[in-house]
């Protein structure tokens, strides 16, 4: 069974250093996800005129667009780290560089986010934040396969549920390999692609549990 112990196993040999990996990474994420805001620059207007405080707002309004849309990837980001983390009682040393690639990338974020909100439906900008988030994405799915390997994920965690896991990841390079394409097309308009990553993320959560319950019925039918 997936998650079963491994023989004299009192308890992770590695337990600390997971441990250490996990407040890492949250402390990198925690930073990333605060400096988005950072980029969005306050107005400074010599009057009291409404009327310029609102235009001066409105002007503001895609790097607002862009604060949320960065903040709520990273956030998904982050949950799904989480998740996948939660599941181990042990590690391969296989994941620190995959797993400090992702970091690098999500501590990239903010200027990506910058780049594009500051530079409204031009194309260039686009191309470049929709690449990040697929290299995200794809850091990420790497980080998972290697991750959930049987002999690391804790016991009583069931094979469908670690084969949803893994097919979650997914989600994020499919929605920014779409947004990456029409962004060269449609530069503005490819970022409401991004808005279907949790329908995507079900999605393939659904077909990795139906995949690993099929598999794990053909011994039993033969």
């Amino acid at each position: 069974m997936v998650g079963s112990p491994r023989p004299g196993k009192v308890m992770s040999t590695n337990a600390s250093q997971l441990e250490r990996l996990t407040f890492f990474s949250d402390a990198v994420f925690a930073i990333a996800i605060t400096l988005l805001i950072i980029e969005v620059h306050v107005p400074h207007l010599e009057t009291r005129d409404d009327q310029a405080y609102w235009l001066a707002l409105h002007a503001l309004q895609p790097s607002f667009m862009g604060f949320v849309l960065s903040f709520l990837v990273i956030g998904a980001l982050w949950v799904a780290h989480h998740r996948v983390f939660g599941m181990l009682d042990d590690y391969s040393p296989s994941i620190m560089w995959p797993n400090m690639l992702l970091l690098m990338v999500v501590a990239f974020m903010p200027f990506a986010t910058a780049l594009m909100s500051s530079n409204a439906l031009a194309r260039v900008p686009e191309l470049f934040y929709a690449s990040t988030l697929l290299v995200a994405g794809l850091l990420q799915r790497l980080l998972f396969a290697r991750a959930l390997q049987a002999p690391f994920v804790k016991p009583g965690i069931s094979p469908e549920d670690v084969a949803a896991t893994r097919w979650r990841s997914l989600g994020l390079p499919t929605a920014a390999a779409m947004s990456l394409v029409a962004a060269w097309f449609v530069p503005g308009w490819n970022n409401f692609l991004l808005l279907g990553i949790p329908l995507l993320v079900r999605a393939y959560a659904g077909l990795g549990r139906r995949r690993a319950l099929r598999l794990q019925a053909v011994p039993a039918a033969s």
